[in-house]
């Protein structure tokens, strides 16, 4: 026999999606809303319809809340984008510097080769990542309530200047080598996101956390 709580819980990380995007105010009311119909919709038409159906409501929800949070503050939100791209210009600069005092202090290309090679190549690769994790973080921490907005928006940014950047060099040099970068840039914007997506739910444990008498 299958169990009810089976049945009628909803796709999670959909759910969570939801409640990154909504303000503390009206997440609880958002969720309680696509519940109530996904139960229903479950009990008529079955799970996996439902299932399909709450994908297709995160995303409209997500959609408007985005939309309505950057109508709220418009201009808030974009000077901290702007603030952010300006940030990631500024730090992305001393990752190659860093690694490579790293590797003169310890003097790693003459004793460790390999690791030279892996800090010298894969090293610097994670150490944008790690940037843009910074960035999404110190930008997300200047718009509250509108954090996934805001860093979405600038990985959104950066993804297309990426893209733009690697087209440019494949045409220019017939060297379809180049593509294979849009894998890191892109894990340079996702990282951006998570960045946001730290701070939001920071936030929000900190505003669901109940007080102690």
């Amino acid at each position: 026999m299958t169990s009810q709580p089976q049945i009628v819980q909803p796709p999670r990380i959909a759910v969570r999606l939801v409640n990154l995007f909504s303000s503390d105010e009206e997440a609880e009311t958002i969720e309680g809303d696509l519940l109530e119909e996904y139960t229903h919709l479950a009990s008529k038409r079955g799970a996996s319809f439902a299932r399909r159906w709450y994908w297709r409501q995160t995303a409209k929800t997500i959609a408007h809340l985005a939309g309505t949070a950057y109508r709220t503050a418009p201009w808030s939100t974009t000077a901290a984008i702007a603030g952010g791209f300006l940030l990631r210009r500024l730090a992305a600069r001393f990752v190659e510097p860093a690694i490579f005092a790293v590797i003169d202090r310890y003097q790693i290309f003459e004793h460790h080769f390999s690791t030279y090679r892996f800090l010298a190549s894969t090293g610097i690769d994670i150490g944008h990542i790690l940037v843009f994790l910074f960035v999404g973080c110190i930008v997300a921490l200047g718009v509250k309530g509108r954090e996934m907005v805001a860093t979405m928006t600038l990985g959104l940014i950066f993804g297309a200047m990426a893209v733009i950047a690697v087209l440019v060099m494949v045409s220019r040099t017939g060297d379809d080598a180049f593509a294979w970068r849009l894998t890191w840039y892109f894990a340079d914007s996702f990282a951006m996101v998570i960045g946001g997506a730290i701070v939001r739910a920071r936030r929000s444990a900190a505003t669901t956390r109940p007080s102690i008498a």
